[in-house]
C-alpha cells in the first residue's frame, strides 16, 4: 500500500509509477530564486489525524506529526506516522522523515527516511548537491544494514519529499486566479518527479471535522498514478488562508477507497491563527 505518510507529504511518490501530465496552462518555472520563509519557524509542530473509508465506514487508521528545529544554518524538518493498535489488523505503518534544508533557499542538503509499510522496508539517505545537479543515495532494507550507493543527476532546484511540503508553504497565492499552477520538482526512490500544484480558490468557511470552520485556500496537487491512485485522481488540499499557510484538511480517492487527514492539534506557529473563525 505504501501511503500512510507519503500521501500526506502532497505529492505522492509511488515506487516505479508514472507521472500524469499536469496542466499546461497558467504556470510558471520552479523558483530558483532565495525562498524568503514567512510561514513557518523553529519549534511549529502539526499533528493530523488520518482516515480511511472502508465499505462507507470511515476508520481511524493513525496519526502523522510534523516538526521543525531550528539547527543554526539549516531547518530540521522531522514527520513521524504511525497507526493505531486498533487499525493493525488491516495494515501497519511506522515512518519516519527527516530533511535539512537550507534556511536561505530551502532547499535540501540531505535527507533520511525510514518506511516500515507492512511487508514493505527500506532505509534511505540522500545527499543533494543542487550546484552540481547530482544526488547520491545509499539505499538498504533498514536502518544498520548493508547499503548500496547510486549516483544520480537531477535538475535543479530539486527537493526531498518533506522540504517539499515546506517550500510549497512559503509562496503567495493570495493575487493568483483559480487555475494557477506551479510546478515543483522531488527526488525519491532513485528517480526525479516533475510535478504541479495547481490553486483552485478561496473557500472561506470550510468546516474541518472537530476542529471548527477555517478560512481556507484549495490546491489540488499532482499525483503519480501506480498502485495506489489511478490515472484520473484527484487529491484536494485546504490551506489556511493566513500566514500560517498549514493544511487544515486533505482528501483523496485511493486504491482501497478513501482517505482523509485532519489536522488535530498545533502548537509554536510562527502568526497568529487568524484563519480560524470559530
Amino acid at each position: 500500500m505504501k501511503t500512510l505518510l507519503p500521501l500526506f507529504l502532497l505529492p505522492v511518490l509511488i515506487p516505479g509509477a508514472e507521472p500524469l501530465h499536469a496542466p499546461e496552462s497558467h504556470t510558471r518555472e520552479p523558483n530558483t530564486a532565495v525562498t524568503s520563509n514567512v510561514s513557518f519557524q523553529h519549534g511549529e509542530q502539526l499533528t493530523y489525524k488520518i482516515y480511511y473509508n472502508l465499505n462507507f465506514l470511515w476508520v481511524p487508521a493513525g496519526e502523522v506529526t510534523f516538526r521543525v528545529l531550528d539547527e543554526g544554518t539549516q531547518y530540521h524538518y522531522q514527520a513521524k506516522g504511525t497507526t493505531y493498535d486498533s487499525y493493525e489488523w488491516f495494515f501497519t505503518v511506522n515512518d519516519e522523515y527527516d530533511s535539512w534544508a537550507d534556511k536561505s533557499t530551502l532547499l535540501p542538503n540531505y535527507s533520511e527516511r525510514s518506511v516500515n509499510e507492512g511487508d514493505y522496508h527500506i532505509f534511505e539517505k540522500i545527499s543533494f548537491n543542487q550546484s552540481a545537479r547530482k544526488t547520491t543515495v545509499w539505499r538498504a532494507p533498514q536502518r544498520g544494514a548493508s547499503e548500496t550507493v547510486t549516483q544520480h543527476t537531477v535538475q535543479p532546484p530539486v527537493y526531498d519529499v518533506l522540504s517539499t511540503l515546506y517550500f510549497l508553504r512559503t509562496l503567495d497565492f493570495s493575487g493568483q486566479q483559480q487555475g494557477y499552477s506551479v510546478p515543483f520538482r522531488v527526488f525519491m526512490d532513485q528517480e526525479e518527479f516533475p510535478l504541479q500544484m495547481r490553486y483552485m480558490g478561496k473557500e472561506a468557511d470550510k468546516k474541518v471535522h472537530g476542529m471548527g470552520r477555517y478560512k481556507t485556500m484549495k490546491f489540488q496537487p499532482e499525483v503519480i498514478a501506480g498502485n495506489v491512485f489511478s490515472d484520473d485522481a484527484r487529491m484536494s488540499v485546504w490551506v489556511s488562508d493566513d500566514q500560517n499557510r498549514i493544511p487544515v484538511l486533505i482528501e483523496s480517492p485511493v486504491s482501497v477507497g478513501s482517505v482523509k487527514m485532519v489536522l488535530k492539534q498545533y502548537w509554536g506557529l510562527k502568526h497568529a491563527f487568524t484563519a480560524k473563525v470559530d
